[in-house]
């Protein structure tokens, strides 16, 4: 009974630190998403284009945790009557999974649209 469990242990940490790793990207991916669609929620209400990427901006610097660094997310189609677009591309930490022989981080990509007002006034 004592090699069984000396020889499994291991393996069942490692299952169990996978499926933390799993939950981990899922909840991290959920929240690029959320964050990306609150970035394009307050770009669209800005007024000019840098204004709008200083709120995007500043929506992604508050909503993600210390795991998940962003590079600068793209902005286009600003425009009286178009559709902004916000996209981000980001880097999840896997610091402290490393042992299960992941790597220390992987990329999630998203990207949301948001209408612009035909008739709101620009400048």
């Amino acid at each position: 009974m004592a090699v069984e469990v000396v020889i499994l242990t291991p393996v069942l940490m490692m299952f169990v630190m996978l499926i933390a790793a799993c939950g981990r990207y899922v909840a991290v991916q959920g929240d690029i998403q959320a964050t990306a669609r609150d970035a394009v929620r307050a770009a669209s209400l800005e007024r000019t284009v840098d204004a709008a990427h200083v709120a995007a901006t500043r929506i992604v610097q508050q909503s993600l945790d210390d795991g998940t660094t962003c590079r600068p997310l793209g902005l286009s189609g600003f425009a009286a009557g178009g559709v902004v677009r916000v996209d981000l591309d980001c880097e999840v930490s896997y610091r402290g999974l490393g042992l299960i022989g992941l790597p220390g981080s992987v990329r999630v990509q998203t990207m949301s649209q948001a209408p612009i007002d035909i008739y709101r006034r620009t400048g």
